[in-house]
């Protein structure tokens, strides 16, 4: 009996516990946390699916259809308005961690919905998702870039994010869409059907936009698997101004090729972007301005919004996140790339090594 009663305190005890830190993880989790860009212009944001009826979309379960996606802008607004909602609708899904993650209607976007355009022209950012990802889930660089003076489009890529939004009805990532294995053509060919939504977007936007967008000045930003995209879309558009690759290993014909037009790569620490073969070749064969930098203790979510949530203690031990001053580097960089172009000069940083670069 006296062992049962023990047996029965300590269980008391365990639940008592887990009982305590579940009221915690659940307080935690309603903290607000700020993703608000700091340029000098408000960030207007809005939604569109376009469809592309020139290609039959080769990553759905069922074929026969056009390729359709989910596009987010970001855009220099001329006044503040309704605060945007971080993930409105079935984009909820995108929270994959319960109370173990900010809450998502703590998460301030510091953007403003669909409120009007600023005055003036304003050249075009493509903003592509690492495999799996979402284009929501980079808000804090999308608005970053917006605050000051482009124009961004965010593509979510059909059939290969976990979660994309079409018809306002979850759309989830298919066998073709996400492979197990992207060595090879298998790589090489998704590349090319990513680069061909970016070059798509940058397009429909040039036209849904009108007189807001410069169509002759386009860059592609990609992390991840969306820098290849990124590297490939800038290669084959005549009007892409440069291309960035975030933490991402080049696929596809720029891997021989090269790219003409000035390429920046920031690389996590983990990464090593300078011992692979692939972002090697590529800066090698690439004709123009080229740089290469790597941010020690960087991980690769570190350039997703997964480094401003709150995360509990063991949430985070299992994501790769590292470096707390990732996001702010990054936004640093792009603002110098996309203002400088070939004239770019990396901004002073601690923390960050050049590992390529060549002024042509």
């Amino acid at each position: 009996m006296k062992l049962k009663r023990v047996v029965a305190v300590a269980g008391s005890v365990v639940v008592l516990l887990l009982g305590a830190y579940a009221g915690f993880l659940g307080h935690r989790s309603r903290h607000p946390v700020s993703l608000a860009p700091t340029g000098p212009y408000p960030v207007g944001r809005g939604e569109q699916e376009i469809a592309d009826r020139s290609r039959t979309d080769e990553l759905a379960p069922l074929g026969g259809n056009p390729r359709v996606l989910s596009v987010w802008l970001w855009y220099p607004a001329a006044a503040t308005g309704q605060p945007a909602e971080y993930a409105p609708g079935a984009w909820r899904g995108l929270r994959k961690f319960g109370w173990g993650q900010t809450s998502f209607d703590r998460v301030r976007t510091g953007t403003y919905e669909n409120v009007a355009f600023a005055s003036g022209v304003f050249p075009l950012v493509v903003l592509m998702p690492g495999l799996g990802f979402s284009a929501p889930q980079y808000q804090a660089i999308a608005a970053g870039m917006a605050s000051r003076g482009y124009i961004v489009a965010g593509v979510t890529p059909t059939y290969s994010a976990n979660l994309s939004v079409i018809g306002g009805h979850a759309v989830k990532a298919s066998a073709a869409g996400d492979p197990s294995d992207l060595a090879g053509p298998r790589g090489d060919g998704l590349a090319a059907v990513w680069a061909g939504d970016a070059r798509f977007a940058a397009r429909q936007v040039g036209v849904l936009l009108g007189a807001h967008v410069d169509r002759r000045k386009v860059a592609y930003v990609g992390h991840s698997f969306g820098g290849a995209a990124a590297l490939e879309a800038c290669r084959v558009d005549p009007a892409c101004t440069g291309a960035v690759d975030l933490d991402g290993t080049p696929y596809g014909a720029v891997v021989t090729e090269g790219l003409r037009k000035p390429l920046l790569m920031l690389s996590s620490g983990s990464g090593g972007a300078d011992r692979d073969p692939s972002t090697r070749a590529v800066l090698a064969a690439s004709g123009s301005a080229a740089w290469s930098y790597t941010i020690d203790g960087a991980r690769h979510f570190d350039f997703t919004d997964y480094a401003a949530y709150w995360l509990a203690a063991p949430v985070r031990a299992i994501l790769p996140l590292g470096n707390s001053r990732t996001l702010a580097i990054t936004g640093s960089y792009l603002a110098a790339f996309l203002a400088a172009g070939a004239a770019f000069y990396a901004p002073a940083a601690a923390g960050v090594r050049a590992t390529y670069v060549d002024h042509r």
